[in-house]
């Protein structure tokens, strides 16, 4: 059960603690981030997607024009492009990137952003929609002759698609949520399943939710976990880092507490919040409740060394992906090298010598 390492990248440097610097799209800044996270060892790098922000496509493309190794992780919003047209543009990227192309579907958990944009449905109708969509873009990858559709969203008459994913069947789909919906459609589609960091028994839970819902599909995909990693040469000093990453966020929100969000998963982190500021090994949370948990915000606090224990721990649980982003990015990047890898080592050191019962 190999190991694998997601960074978080934007073409603007910015977190919950550095205010948006520069002009929203700087290529120079685009390419020297991305070129972080490969010689730090990163898989791939996730570009988001906001209803504000640039279009990640062609960021994406971008950033594997300017690499050699890392892949990215492209999130993408059902619901905007239609499936047939987003099949065509992800397996073309994916094919002038050499395979080195995935997509994280974001079904959309915040009505107030979603509705920038234009839609207006509501939250299940969404995952109803995100079912039917990327079933199309399977299809559309796989299918070897031209094919009909009708459903609830989409009609479609010989649809077919020339350019195919260089991984077969085609390119990886993650999927992420914490909603019974959100695990009923990933069930049926994720090849890796998203997680925020939560403590450890409730990972556990949520991944034994997630094998169970995709069982029944003939499924198993793989598990992801994030975590926003504070790191120092001593235990003591990253507490203190973490302590004083803290008191920025407090300080950029008045000490105002969030207004609590929409979706599932940041209700869990608020929750795991509310019942220890550290849990497990170094986990802290105090991180998700100051800025209200509007994406991963719990953090691995310690040494390299303590916290690839930490991480080590979830790998015991069946996480294989560990996805991390820093609270000062760029730097954060390159100081997460060590950690990448020695969870690495750790993690083929265990797959040569198998525990014994």
């Amino acid at each position: 059960m190999t190991v694998e390492f997601i960074g978080m990248i934007a073409p603007q440097e910015y977190s919950e603690t550095r205010p948006a610097a520069g002009p929203p799209v700087d290529p120079v800044f685009a390419r020297a981030f991305a070129r972080a996270h490969e010689t730090s060892g990163f898989d791939r790098v996730l570009i988001g997607w906001f209803s504000t922000a640039p279009d990640g496509m062609i960021a994406a493309g971008h950033v594997l024009d300017h690499t050699d190794r890392l892949g990215v992780l492209l999130a993408h919003r059902p619901g905007f492009v239609a499936p047939t047209v987003a099949a065509r543009q992800l397996a073309t990227l994916d094919q002038f990137s050499g395979g080195r192309l995935a997509v994280h579907i974001i079904t959309g958990g915040d009505d107030a952003e979603m509705a920038r944009d234009g839609d207006h449905l509501d939250k299940a109708t969404r995952y109803r929609r995100s079912d039917e969509y990327v079933g199309l873009m399977r299809r559309m990858w796989t299918e070897p002759r031209p094919f009909d559709h009708d459903g609830e969203f989409y009609s479609l008459r010989n649809a077919f698609s020339q350019v195919r994913c260089v991984t077969e069947p085609h390119l990886p789909v993650y999927f992420g949520g914490s909603s019974d919906d959100a695990i009923d459609v990933s069930a049926r589609h994720a090849d890796v399943y998203a997680l925020w960091g939560e403590p450890l028994a409730e990972t556990a839970e949520q991944i034994a939710r997630v094998r169970q819902a995709a069982a029944v599909h003939g499924r198993e995909p793989r598990i992801s976990v994030s975590f926003r990693p504070i790191l120092a040469e001593t235990d003591d000093a990253a507490w203190a880092r973490a302590y004083g990453i803290l008191d920025a966020i407090k300080a950029r929100t008045g000490g105002r507490t969030p207004p609590p969000p929409d979706n599932v998963g940041s209700q869990r982190l608020l929750a795991a919040a509310a019942r220890g500021d550290v849990q497990d090994r170094c986990l802290f949370t105090p991180l998700a409740t100051a800025s209200g948990a509007r994406g991963n915000s719990t953090a691995l606090v310690g040494s390299v060394e303590t916290v690839a224990r930490a991480m080590l721990d979830y790998w015991d649980l069946g996480v294989t992906t560990f996805l991390i982003r820093g609270y000062d990015p760029y730097d954060d990047a390159i100081g997460f090298a060590p950690l990448v890898r020695r969870v690495r080592e750790e993690v083929a050191r265990r797959e040569r010598t198998p525990a014994t019962v």
